[in-house]
């Protein structure tokens, strides 16, 4: 099975700095990855590339080409967007704690510690040395944390924590030896920048910010004493011989001269001969705030010439320049603003909330949200598909129940009733009715239409439930119990306790009814499986034992086998009719992997982690996913207890159990030099560390490794389609997917079969032919394309000529086009002919054909909702229309 990565759910934002790029792609860093939400569509992607760490910052070239992506330990990675590829890789010598483009694109300006470095960007080329280092400037005495560029790229404002901000050229004459310093702030620098005139594009002011929420106004004073706010001016003085013509006009411009020191020669630019006779001076200064929270984010749009500004107490201020006149200071959070940003036209704004995982784009004119995403701040427990595969409901330890949409990637609805972490989670076959159990003593009913709880199950005296399960009908919900050792019944219709079902000698961790007759089927720790059957009240019907901890079960889809993992890392298949057990498959060595900054033993001896804790079938029941407290996730074929594949979850080297052999250099007598909270606190530049919030983790003794997270898969689950399945892992929820659209691969190629050759067919009017290339291509703009082509005279001939091997891509392409084309007839057309076509070979190959035609039903299904929804309202509509005309 070819899945690939497509996503990551369930952590919008961890910290680091955001940025908007082409106006309504906005790009966040989540712990080793990038995440890009297109705001115009409401969708999030998360690129394929990883760093060997958690990124700290980020910086898009002005175009939205490029990316950069630094992480903790100053690896760089040079990214390109539209792609989703890495060019290049660079490694800092220095932390880096801010970068950014030039506004020409042509340079990055790198902040690495106390030193400003200018490099110059690489492009698409290969080159040997991609990057290279055009300048350094060493004049800080103190890291750098806020840095901005001039619109004609020459002059760079940098602020540092040294209470300064140093204005930078970066053409040196020998006139000109330091920068200028902008001096009188009384806490760290937060922010500096340029302010423009948007119609001449000429530097009138200098902005600078403080933490302390102070915030000055620079312009320039002439020679003749008076501030002249049209733009830059040079001090008059009288010429002597061998001074350039000079002629600056506002814009830093000087003419090139013909005679210079008594050489033909020319001034490089106007900017390194002015520099060092500009006067600048505080104009005005003003505090944007006098409690005690600190200034930690903030941003400035020269268009608008208006500045956001976000402060610890979760509080944002919108402010227009120069004037210092409040537009509005709303309250969006109770934890700290880490990033705060402008779009491209200035009318959305961009916040992010490390601590809470939160993500927020609001239009300010209109005061509404475009976007609001919150992750879970703790580890996802437990997952959900819904029977159509179209949405994926979410369960952790911060007590929230969080329903994502796939195909978006976002979050539509969050319940937080439960007062404990939720461990299971069960879609009823109605497709809006969700169930969960928490550890608080409930089981919830959730109504996806209206979005509340309008059923809780609960027992005569208080348990936590750890399992879940619901019959086919929807009639009987049981639940299993980690303290008492029982199962509870209940009914649905009426929220009645009918049954508790004793016999276990330990927590019951698995549950699951059969997918074709009533029998119940649980695990647990007390090393057996047992089969209940619930509607006949009989008990336990079949014990099925074992040497070792159950710990968890799993029916096959057709119900005619049942696995279970054990502690020993075996995985036991059952035929629960004859009770007898089929086959077994070792898996310790295979998900074996990973040390623990902890471990005294090496990762060969260590028996930790080295089981399965979580297992789920295939929709054809061929294969199974298992996972556990590794880093892999195993794939085995059924049929021959084969490995097929292994998932590798993350490269992220800030997780605990990533690495197979650890470092004795880093081992002190101290401990582990990794533990040694060396960090500095005092975060004012809104730097922070991406790691997850440490809420829980900070009472005494309540982890061994201060919290560093562990890597492990806590529950994974395939689609009832096929196409894609999803881990709960320390990351959030990554999600795989057999989609090919990006990826290019071939299936018939030849030397004639060319993009060329399918544009040369359309324009010759052979839309057959055009469409069988792209199908031998497997390219899938192109054969949508030909699809589109062809006329709905001709859709019968055209499916008719399609080969059956090219089918299931057909339909792929199909199932697409119908959820993001708008004909709608002309796609059922085509659906209708290929199934009168090729009606017998889809019957006799459906199981190859399942995911394709599931994909297919789903969006029609979908479209047909959408089309009853319309025609309702108008319905309603034209009946008011009709009684109002009759009135009058």
């Amino acid at each position: 099975m070819n899945y690939r990565f497509q996503n990551l759910l369930g952590a919008p934002y961890r910290g680091g700095n955001v940025v908007v790029v082409n106006n309504t792609l906005l790009v966040s860093p989540v712990g080793n990855r990038v995440s890009v939400t297109d705001l115009s569509k409401s969708e999030t992607l998360t690129l394929p590339c990883q760093s060997s760490t958690n990124l700290r910052r980020i910086a898009a070239s002005p175009d939205g080409i490029f990316l950069l992506a630094i992480d903790e330990k100053n690896r760089c990675l040079f990214i390109n967007l539209r792609r989703r590829v890495v060019l290049h890789r660079i490694t800092f010598k220095h932390p880096v704690s801010t970068a950014k483009f030039s506004p020409d694109g042509q340079l990055i300006a790198v902040a690495a510690g106390k030193l400003l470095q200018i490099w110059r960007s690489p492009g698409f080329r290969k080159e040997f040395f991609p990057f290279e280092l055009v300048k350094t400037f060493a004049d800080c005495n103190d890291k750098i944390t806020a840095l901005d560029w001039s619109p004609d790229s020459n002059f760079i404002l940098a602020g540092s924590k040294d209470l300064t901000v140093r204005l930078f050229c970066l053409k040196k004459l020998k006139s000109y030896s330091k920068p200028f310093l902008f001096l009188g702030h009384r806490d760290a620098i937060v922010g500096c920048f340029f302010g423009i005139d948007k119609k001449t594009n000429k530097v009138l002011r200098v902005y600078t910010i403080s933490r302390d929420g102070a915030i000055f106004s620079w312009g320039y004073r002439g020679g003749d004493g008076k501030f002249d706010g049209g733009g830059l001016q040079e001090i008059s003085e009288p010429e002597s011989p061998g001074t350039p013509e000079q002629n600056f006009d506002g814009n830093l411009t000087v003419k090139k001269r013909k005679d210079f020191d008594g050489k033909n020669g020319t001034l490089d630019d106007e900017s390194d001969f002015l520099l060092h006779r500009l006067k600048w001076e505080l104009m005005k200064k003003d505090y944007f705030m006098q409690a005690p929270a600190k200034l930690t984010a903030c941003d400035y749009h020269t268009g608008l010439n208006m500045l956001v500004v976000g402060f610890s107490n979760g509080v944002f201020g919108l402010y227009q320049m120069p004037d210092f006149v409040c537009i509005h200071l709303l309250s969006i959070s109770r934890e700290k603003i880490t990033t705060a940003v402008f779009n491209d036209l200035g009318n959305w704004l961009t916040f992010g909330c490390a601590k809470l995982g939160q993500l927020l784009v609001w239009e300010w004119k209109s005061e509404s949200y475009i976007l609001k995403q919150q992750g879970h701040y703790f580890d996802v427990n437990c997952l959900a598909y819904s029977p159509d595969s179209q949405l994926l409901a979410t369960g952790a330890d911060d007590n929230k129940v969080k329903v994502w949409t796939v195909s978006s990637g976002c979050c539509f609805v969050t319940f937080s009733e439960h007062t404990n972490a939720v461990t299971a989670l069960h879609f009823m076959a109605s497709n809006h009715c969700l169930l969960s159990a928490s550890l608080d003593g409930t089981v919830r009913a959730w109504d996806l239409f209206r979005y509340r709880n309008f059923r809780t199950f609960i027992t005569p005296t208080s348990k936590q439930f750890v399992s879940l399960a619901a019959d086919q009908s929807g009639e009987v919900i049981c639940a299993g119990t980690l303290d008492s050792f029982e199962i509870y019944v209940w009914s649905m219709k009426t929220g009645r306790l009918l049954d508790v079902l004793s016999g276990h000698e330990g927590p019951v961790h698995g549950l699951m009814f059969s997918p074709t007759n009533a029998i119940l089927a649980s695990s647990s720790w007390d090393k057996t499986v047992r089969l209940w059957d619930v509607f006949e009240g009989k008990g336990a019907v079949e014990t099925f034992s074992h040497t070792h901890d159950v710990l968890t079960l799993v029916y096959r889809p057709d119900g005619k086998q049942l696995a279970c993992s054990t502690l020993d890392g075996l995985i036991h298949f059952w035929d629960p009719l004859e009770g007898l057990l089929m086959y077994t498959i070792e898996g310790r060595r295979d998900i074996a992997g990973g040390r623990l900054m902890t471990d005294r033993r090496s990762a060969a001896n260590s028996t930790t982690g080295k089981c399965f804790t979580t297992l789920c079938y295939s929709a054809d029941g061929s294969y199974i996913l298992a996972g556990g407290s590794s880093k892999y996730i195993c794939m085995y074929d059924v049929a021959d207890q084969v490995l097929l594949r292994r998932f590798q979850i993350t490269h992220n080297l800030s997780l605990d159990g990533v690495l197979d052999f650890l470092n004795s250099k880093n081992m002190t007598e101290a401990g582990p030099l990794e533990l040694i909270d060396d960090d500095n606190s005092d975060t004012e530049e809104g730097v922070d560390k991406q790691t997850q919030s440490k809420l829980a983790y900070d009472l005494p003794g309540s982890m061994p490794n201060h919290g560093r997270p562990i890597i492990r898969t806590k529950c994974l689950r395939i689609a009832p389609t096929g196409r894609n399945w999803a881990a709960a892992t320390t990351e959030g929820v990554l999600v795989y997917s057999m989609d090919d659209s990006f990826v290019f691969d071939p299936t018939d190629l030849d030397i004639d079969v060319t993009p060329e050759a399918v544009d040369a067919a359309l324009n010759d009017g052979q839309p057959k032919r055009a469409l069988i290339l792209s199908l031998r291509l497997n390219e899938d703009a192109l054969i949508k394309k030909c699809i589109i082509a062809v006329s709905p005279a001709e859709v019968p001939a055209v499916a008719s000529s399609v080969p059956f091997k090219h089918l299931q891509r057909l339909l792929e392409a199909l199932a697409h086009l119908l959820e993001n084309c708008p004909h709608l007839e002309f796609l059922l057309r085509w659906c209708q002919e290929l199934c009168r076509v090729h009606g017998p070979s889809i019957q006799h190959n459906s199981r190859n054909l399942l995911p394709a035609l599931k994909s297919l039903q789903k969006a029609i299904t979908r479209s047909h909702q959408d089309l009853a929804d319309t025609c309702s309202s108008n319905e309603y509509m034209l009946q008011y229309l009709c009684s109002t005309s009759h009135k009058r």
